[in-house]
Protein backbone atom coordinates (compact mmCIF):
# COMPACT_ATOMS: atom_id res chain seq x y z
CA UNK A 1 0.00 0.00 0.00
CA UNK A 2 2.83 2.11 0.36
CA UNK A 3 3.88 1.75 -2.76
CA UNK A 4 0.90 3.60 -4.06
CA UNK A 5 1.01 6.02 -1.60
CA UNK A 6 -1.79 4.52 0.49
CA UNK A 7 -1.97 5.88 4.11
CA UNK A 8 -4.66 3.37 5.43
CA UNK A 9 -4.10 0.90 8.38
CA UNK A 10 -4.00 -2.44 7.26
CA UNK A 11 -5.74 -4.02 10.41
CA UNK A 12 -9.01 -2.25 9.57
CA UNK A 13 -11.96 -3.60 8.28
CA UNK A 14 -12.49 -2.96 4.52
CA UNK A 15 -16.04 -2.56 4.90
CA UNK A 16 -15.40 0.49 6.97
CA UNK A 17 -13.58 2.24 4.49
CA UNK A 18 -14.90 4.91 1.63
CA UNK A 19 -14.93 4.07 -1.77
CA UNK A 20 -12.27 5.68 -2.45
CA UNK A 21 -9.68 3.51 0.15
CA UNK A 22 -12.09 0.74 -1.65
CA UNK A 23 -10.60 1.37 -4.65
CA UNK A 24 -6.52 1.50 -3.24
CA UNK A 25 -6.78 -1.70 -1.06
CA UNK A 26 -8.07 -3.67 -4.43
CA UNK A 27 -5.14 -1.73 -6.32
CA UNK A 28 -2.33 -2.98 -3.68
CA UNK A 29 -4.09 -6.41 -3.97
CA UNK A 30 -3.38 -6.29 -7.38
CA UNK A 31 0.14 -5.58 -7.56
CA UNK A 32 0.73 -7.90 -4.60
CA UNK A 33 0.91 -10.95 -7.01
CA UNK A 34 2.89 -8.30 -9.88
CA UNK A 35 0.47 -7.90 -11.62
CA UNK A 36 1.65 -6.28 -15.28
CA UNK A 37 -1.88 -5.26 -16.72
CA UNK A 38 -4.19 -3.68 -14.16
CA UNK A 39 -7.76 -3.18 -15.32
CA UNK A 40 -9.92 0.01 -13.43
CA UNK A 41 -13.50 -0.30 -14.17
CA UNK A 42 -15.53 2.85 -13.85
CA UNK A 43 -12.82 3.32 -11.08
CA UNK A 44 -14.33 7.00 -10.36
CA UNK A 45 -17.74 6.76 -9.55
CA UNK A 46 -18.75 7.89 -6.69
CA UNK A 47 -15.50 9.55 -5.77
CA UNK A 48 -15.31 13.18 -4.66
CA UNK A 49 -13.11 15.13 -7.11
CA UNK A 50 -10.32 15.79 -4.91
CA UNK A 51 -10.65 11.60 -4.79
CA UNK A 52 -10.66 11.74 -8.31
CA UNK A 53 -7.19 13.77 -8.91
CA UNK A 54 -5.87 11.54 -6.79
CA UNK A 55 -6.82 8.26 -8.41
CA UNK A 56 -5.37 10.04 -11.59
CA UNK A 57 -1.76 10.83 -9.91
CA UNK A 58 -2.06 6.97 -8.96
CA UNK A 59 -2.53 5.71 -12.18
CA UNK A 60 0.46 8.06 -13.64
CA UNK A 61 2.37 6.45 -10.62
CA UNK A 62 1.53 2.83 -12.33
CA UNK A 63 2.46 4.00 -16.00
CA UNK A 64 5.82 5.00 -14.30
CA UNK A 65 6.40 1.39 -13.16
CA UNK A 66 5.78 0.07 -16.54
CA UNK A 67 2.51 -1.60 -15.63
CA UNK A 68 -0.14 -1.38 -18.32
CA UNK A 69 -3.53 0.33 -17.44
CA UNK A 70 -6.79 -0.67 -18.93
CA UNK A 71 -9.21 2.01 -18.01
CA UNK A 72 -13.28 1.80 -18.52
CA UNK A 73 -15.10 4.91 -18.09
CA UNK A 74 -18.01 6.59 -19.99
CA UNK A 75 -16.68 10.06 -18.80
CA UNK A 76 -14.92 11.87 -21.62
CA UNK A 77 -12.37 14.48 -19.34
CA UNK A 78 -10.90 10.94 -17.81
CA UNK A 79 -10.60 9.33 -20.88
CA UNK A 80 -8.74 12.75 -22.31
CA UNK A 81 -6.81 13.07 -19.32
CA UNK A 82 -5.54 9.23 -18.50
CA UNK A 83 -5.19 7.28 -21.99
CA UNK A 84 -2.64 7.11 -24.23
CA UNK A 85 -4.88 5.14 -26.60
CA UNK A 86 -8.50 4.55 -26.55
CA UNK A 87 -10.85 1.68 -27.84
CA UNK A 88 -14.68 2.20 -28.59
CA UNK A 89 -17.11 -0.98 -28.24
CA UNK A 90 -20.87 -0.28 -29.17
CA UNK A 91 -23.32 -2.96 -28.21
CA UNK A 92 -20.89 -5.50 -27.23
CA UNK A 93 -19.04 -4.81 -30.66
CA UNK A 94 -15.94 -3.22 -31.33
CA UNK A 95 -16.30 0.05 -32.81
CA UNK A 96 -12.74 1.38 -33.50
CA UNK A 97 -9.25 2.57 -31.77
CA UNK A 98 -6.39 4.53 -32.36
CA UNK A 99 -4.54 7.56 -30.52
CA UNK A 100 -6.27 10.16 -28.23
CA UNK A 101 -3.98 12.69 -30.27
CA UNK A 102 -6.12 12.21 -33.06
CA UNK A 103 -9.26 12.16 -31.47
CA UNK A 104 -11.78 14.95 -30.61
CA UNK A 105 -15.04 15.04 -28.78
CA UNK A 106 -17.14 15.36 -31.80
CA UNK A 107 -15.09 12.21 -33.21
CA UNK A 108 -15.92 10.09 -30.29
CA UNK A 109 -19.77 11.31 -29.93
CA UNK A 110 -20.03 9.91 -33.09
CA UNK A 111 -18.64 6.38 -32.90
CA UNK A 112 -20.40 5.92 -29.42
CA UNK A 113 -23.74 6.83 -31.36
CA UNK A 114 -23.17 5.25 -34.39
CA UNK A 115 -26.84 5.34 -35.92
CA UNK A 116 -30.22 6.79 -36.18
CA UNK A 117 -32.44 5.49 -33.52
CA UNK A 118 -35.18 6.41 -36.03
CA UNK A 119 -33.97 3.26 -38.29
CA UNK A 120 -34.59 0.93 -34.98
CA UNK A 121 -37.65 2.06 -33.19
CA UNK A 122 -40.33 4.13 -34.69
CA UNK A 123 -41.13 7.20 -32.84
CA UNK A 124 -43.67 7.22 -29.98
CA UNK A 125 -47.00 9.38 -30.13
CA UNK A 126 -48.68 10.47 -26.76
CA UNK A 127 -51.60 12.78 -25.84
CA UNK A 128 -49.92 14.16 -22.37
CA UNK A 129 -52.61 14.65 -18.98
CA UNK A 130 -53.27 16.54 -15.67
CA UNK A 131 -49.88 16.92 -13.42
CA UNK A 132 -49.86 13.65 -11.90
CA UNK A 133 -46.45 13.90 -9.60
CA UNK A 134 -44.47 17.06 -8.82
CA UNK A 135 -40.93 16.99 -7.12
CA UNK A 136 -39.76 20.20 -5.55
CA UNK A 137 -36.29 21.01 -3.97
CA UNK A 138 -35.20 17.13 -3.37
CA UNK A 139 -31.90 16.38 -1.98
CA UNK A 140 -29.91 13.95 -0.29
CA UNK A 141 -26.69 14.79 1.74
CA UNK A 142 -24.33 12.72 -0.70
CA UNK A 143 -26.15 11.67 -3.58
CA UNK A 144 -28.14 14.30 -5.38
CA UNK A 145 -29.25 17.85 -4.95
CA UNK A 146 -31.85 20.05 -5.98
CA UNK A 147 -34.28 18.14 -8.01
CA UNK A 148 -37.32 19.05 -9.66
CA UNK A 149 -39.18 18.25 -12.49
CA UNK A 150 -43.37 17.37 -12.95
CA UNK A 151 -44.67 14.55 -14.38
CA UNK A 152 -48.38 14.32 -16.23
CA UNK A 153 -50.57 11.66 -16.53
CA UNK A 154 -49.91 8.89 -19.65
CA UNK A 155 -46.61 10.44 -19.79
CA UNK A 156 -43.19 8.33 -20.01
CA UNK A 157 -40.18 10.59 -18.66
CA UNK A 158 -36.64 9.26 -19.46
CA UNK A 159 -33.72 9.56 -17.13
CA UNK A 160 -30.27 9.62 -18.65
CA UNK A 161 -26.83 10.21 -16.79
CA UNK A 162 -23.16 8.15 -16.27
CA UNK A 163 -22.32 6.37 -13.68
CA UNK A 164 -22.38 8.01 -10.49
CA UNK A 165 -25.28 10.69 -11.88
CA UNK A 166 -27.33 10.48 -8.91
CA UNK A 167 -30.06 8.94 -10.91
CA UNK A 168 -31.44 5.71 -9.15
CA UNK A 169 -30.64 7.14 -6.06
CA UNK A 170 -33.01 9.79 -6.30
CA UNK A 171 -35.15 7.31 -7.63
CA UNK A 172 -34.79 4.93 -4.63
CA UNK A 173 -35.27 7.64 -2.53
CA UNK A 174 -38.56 8.95 -4.31
CA UNK A 175 -40.04 5.12 -3.56
CA UNK A 176 -38.77 5.58 0.31
CA UNK A 177 -35.74 3.59 0.01
CA UNK A 178 -33.53 6.08 1.58
CA UNK A 179 -34.56 8.98 3.17
CA UNK A 180 -34.69 12.57 1.48
CA UNK A 181 -32.99 15.64 3.58
CA UNK A 182 -35.50 18.00 1.21
CA UNK A 183 -37.58 18.69 -0.42
CA UNK A 184 -41.42 17.92 -1.03
CA UNK A 185 -43.45 15.06 -2.83
CA UNK A 186 -46.38 16.22 -4.48
CA UNK A 187 -49.16 13.56 -5.80
CA UNK A 188 -52.21 14.59 -7.52
CA UNK A 189 -52.01 18.29 -5.86
CA UNK A 190 -51.39 17.09 -2.36
CA UNK A 191 -48.00 17.23 -0.37
CA UNK A 192 -47.52 13.26 0.24
CA UNK A 193 -44.26 12.62 2.94
CA UNK A 194 -42.12 9.40 1.96
CA UNK A 195 -40.76 7.98 4.57
CA UNK A 196 -41.09 3.84 3.31
CA UNK A 197 -41.59 1.80 0.40
CA UNK A 198 -45.43 1.27 1.77
CA UNK A 199 -45.92 5.19 1.67
CA UNK A 200 -44.97 5.01 -2.00
CA UNK A 201 -46.81 2.20 -2.78
CA UNK A 202 -49.98 4.10 -1.00
CA UNK A 203 -49.61 7.34 -2.39
CA UNK A 204 -49.81 5.27 -5.90
CA UNK A 205 -45.67 4.67 -6.78
CA UNK A 206 -44.05 1.67 -7.61
CA UNK A 207 -40.24 0.80 -8.46
CA UNK A 208 -38.80 -2.52 -10.47
CA UNK A 209 -35.36 -1.78 -9.63
CA UNK A 210 -32.10 -2.21 -11.02
CA UNK A 211 -30.64 -5.09 -9.67
CA UNK A 212 -33.76 -7.98 -10.31
CA UNK A 213 -31.73 -10.31 -8.48
CA UNK A 214 -30.89 -8.47 -5.19
CA UNK A 215 -33.60 -5.90 -5.04
CA UNK A 216 -36.55 -7.46 -6.94
CA UNK A 217 -37.04 -11.23 -6.41
CA UNK A 218 -36.47 -14.21 -3.98
CA UNK A 219 -35.07 -16.43 -6.89
CA UNK A 220 -35.67 -20.40 -5.11
CA UNK A 221 -39.43 -18.97 -4.65
CA UNK A 222 -41.79 -19.80 -7.47
CA UNK A 223 -43.57 -17.53 -9.91
CA UNK A 224 -46.49 -17.11 -7.96
CA UNK A 225 -45.27 -16.06 -4.65
CA UNK A 226 -42.46 -13.79 -5.89
CA UNK A 227 -46.10 -11.79 -7.82
CA UNK A 228 -47.86 -11.77 -4.77
CA UNK A 229 -45.61 -11.29 -2.06
CA UNK A 230 -46.78 -7.34 -1.61
CA UNK A 231 -49.97 -8.14 -2.05
CA UNK A 232 -50.99 -10.40 0.75
CA UNK A 233 -53.72 -8.85 1.68
CA UNK A 234 -55.22 -9.21 -1.31
CA UNK A 235 -54.92 -12.90 -1.78
CA UNK A 236 -55.42 -14.14 2.02
CA UNK A 237 -58.32 -14.69 4.51
CA UNK A 238 -58.43 -14.16 8.06
CA UNK A 239 -54.94 -14.35 7.93
CA UNK A 240 -54.49 -17.42 5.95
CA UNK A 241 -53.25 -17.20 2.15
CA UNK A 242 -55.14 -18.45 -0.08
CA UNK A 243 -53.84 -20.72 -3.02
CA UNK A 244 -56.67 -19.89 -5.88
CA UNK A 245 -56.14 -16.40 -4.95
CA UNK A 246 -52.79 -16.10 -5.55
CA UNK A 247 -53.13 -17.93 -8.61
CA UNK A 248 -55.45 -16.20 -10.08
CA UNK A 249 -54.18 -12.60 -9.56
CA UNK A 250 -50.48 -14.03 -10.68
CA UNK A 251 -52.32 -15.13 -14.04
CA UNK A 252 -53.83 -11.96 -14.33
CA UNK A 253 -50.69 -10.00 -14.75
CA UNK A 254 -48.41 -12.83 -16.37
CA UNK A 255 -50.82 -13.43 -19.04
CA UNK A 256 -50.52 -9.81 -19.93
CA UNK A 257 -47.14 -9.93 -19.73
CA UNK A 258 -47.59 -12.92 -21.81
CA UNK A 259 -44.84 -14.49 -19.52
CA UNK A 260 -43.25 -18.11 -20.86
CA UNK A 261 -43.05 -20.70 -18.35
CA UNK A 262 -43.59 -24.62 -17.73
CA UNK A 263 -46.08 -23.44 -14.61
CA UNK A 264 -46.83 -20.40 -12.32
CA UNK A 265 -45.32 -23.16 -9.27
CA UNK A 266 -41.84 -23.41 -10.84
CA UNK A 267 -39.06 -21.51 -9.03
CA UNK A 268 -38.33 -18.32 -10.58
CA UNK A 269 -34.75 -19.22 -11.28
CA UNK A 270 -35.13 -21.36 -13.62
CA UNK A 271 -36.59 -18.37 -15.91
CA UNK A 272 -34.80 -17.08 -18.42
CA UNK A 273 -33.48 -13.14 -17.61
CA UNK A 274 -36.48 -11.51 -19.51
CA UNK A 275 -39.33 -13.62 -18.11
CA UNK A 276 -37.55 -12.76 -14.67
CA UNK A 277 -37.91 -9.17 -15.27
CA UNK A 278 -41.43 -9.59 -16.69
CA UNK A 279 -42.06 -10.89 -13.08
CA UNK A 280 -40.69 -8.38 -11.44
CA UNK A 281 -42.87 -5.81 -13.31
CA UNK A 282 -46.16 -8.10 -13.14
CA UNK A 283 -45.33 -7.56 -8.66
CA UNK A 284 -44.95 -4.10 -9.16
CA UNK A 285 -48.46 -3.62 -11.11
CA UNK A 286 -50.30 -5.66 -8.69
CA UNK A 287 -50.58 -2.25 -6.69
CA UNK A 288 -52.50 -0.82 -9.15
CA UNK A 289 -49.97 2.25 -9.27
CA UNK A 290 -50.53 5.84 -10.43
CA UNK A 291 -46.64 6.00 -11.46
CA UNK A 292 -44.07 3.33 -12.43
CA UNK A 293 -40.39 3.62 -12.05
CA UNK A 294 -38.28 1.37 -14.07
CA UNK A 295 -34.58 0.85 -13.14
CA UNK A 296 -32.68 0.03 -16.79
CA UNK A 297 -36.09 -2.12 -17.32
CA UNK A 298 -34.22 -4.43 -20.29
CA UNK A 299 -30.81 -4.88 -18.46
CA UNK A 300 -29.44 -8.51 -19.20
CA UNK A 301 -32.72 -9.47 -20.99
CA UNK A 302 -32.58 -10.77 -25.09
CA UNK A 303 -33.53 -9.04 -28.24
CA UNK A 304 -36.79 -10.32 -28.55
CA UNK A 305 -37.92 -9.68 -24.51
CA UNK A 306 -36.43 -6.33 -25.17
CA UNK A 307 -39.04 -5.20 -27.77
CA UNK A 308 -41.85 -6.94 -25.40
CA UNK A 309 -41.11 -5.01 -22.69
CA UNK A 310 -40.96 -1.60 -24.60
CA UNK A 311 -44.43 -2.83 -26.08
CA UNK A 312 -45.64 -3.31 -22.35
CA UNK A 313 -44.17 -0.22 -21.23
CA UNK A 314 -46.28 2.16 -23.75
CA UNK A 315 -49.20 -0.06 -22.88
CA UNK A 316 -48.91 1.26 -19.36
CA UNK A 317 -48.91 5.12 -20.58
CA UNK A 318 -51.51 4.44 -23.43
CA UNK A 319 -53.88 3.72 -20.10
CA UNK A 320 -53.21 6.88 -18.79
CA UNK A 321 -50.13 5.45 -15.86
CA UNK A 322 -47.30 7.87 -15.59
CA UNK A 323 -44.15 5.96 -16.35
CA UNK A 324 -40.52 7.09 -15.49
CA UNK A 325 -37.68 5.11 -17.35
CA UNK A 326 -34.12 5.01 -16.19
CA UNK A 327 -31.69 3.64 -18.67
CA UNK A 328 -27.71 3.92 -19.72
CA UNK A 329 -29.27 2.21 -23.21
CA UNK A 330 -29.11 5.72 -25.09
CA UNK A 331 -31.47 4.03 -27.98
CA UNK A 332 -34.03 2.57 -25.18
CA UNK A 333 -34.51 6.52 -23.40
CA UNK A 334 -34.82 7.82 -27.09
CA UNK A 335 -37.33 5.78 -28.34
CA UNK A 336 -39.78 5.34 -25.48
CA UNK A 337 -39.66 8.80 -23.76
CA UNK A 338 -41.62 12.18 -24.41
CA UNK A 339 -39.44 14.11 -22.39
CA UNK A 340 -36.16 13.57 -20.99
CA UNK A 341 -33.85 14.43 -18.56
CA UNK A 342 -29.91 14.48 -17.72
CA UNK A 343 -28.19 14.35 -14.82
CA UNK A 344 -24.72 14.72 -13.91
CA UNK A 345 -23.26 14.32 -10.52
CA UNK A 346 -26.80 14.16 -8.83
CA UNK A 347 -28.09 17.34 -10.96
CA UNK A 348 -31.07 17.54 -13.58
CA UNK A 349 -28.28 19.34 -15.75
CA UNK A 350 -30.71 19.42 -19.30
CA UNK A 351 -34.11 18.60 -19.77
CA UNK A 352 -35.31 17.97 -24.04
CA UNK A 353 -38.57 17.27 -25.72
CA UNK A 354 -38.47 14.25 -27.12
CA UNK A 355 -38.60 16.24 -30.54
CA UNK A 356 -35.63 18.20 -30.04
CA UNK A 357 -33.10 15.47 -28.33
CA UNK A 358 -30.49 13.52 -29.99
CA UNK A 359 -27.98 11.15 -29.04
CA UNK A 360 -24.80 13.42 -29.29
CA UNK A 361 -26.65 16.46 -27.29
CA UNK A 362 -27.99 13.97 -24.23
CA UNK A 363 -24.32 12.54 -24.72
CA UNK A 364 -22.58 16.34 -24.32
CA UNK A 365 -25.15 17.01 -21.53
CA UNK A 366 -24.40 14.06 -19.59
CA UNK A 367 -20.06 14.34 -19.67
CA UNK A 368 -20.06 18.61 -19.73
Amino acid sequence: MRSIGAELNPEARLGDLGIASKHLVAIARALSIQAQVVILDEPTAALSHKEINELYDLVELLKTQGKAILFISHKFDEIFHIADRYTVFRDGAFVGDGKIADLNEDDLVKMMVGRSVDQIFPPRQHQKGKPVLEVSGCAHPTEFENINFTLHEGEILGFYGLVGAGRSEFMQALFGITKLSQGEITIDGKPHPIHSPADAIEAGIVYVPEDRGQQGTIRPLPIFQNVTLPSLNRTSRNGFLQLANEFALTREYTKRLELRAASLDVPLATLSGGNQQKVVIAKALTQKPKVVIFDEPTRGVDVGAISEIHDFIESLADEGITVIVISSYLPEILTLSDRILVSRIGQIVEEFEAEDATDEKIIFAAVH
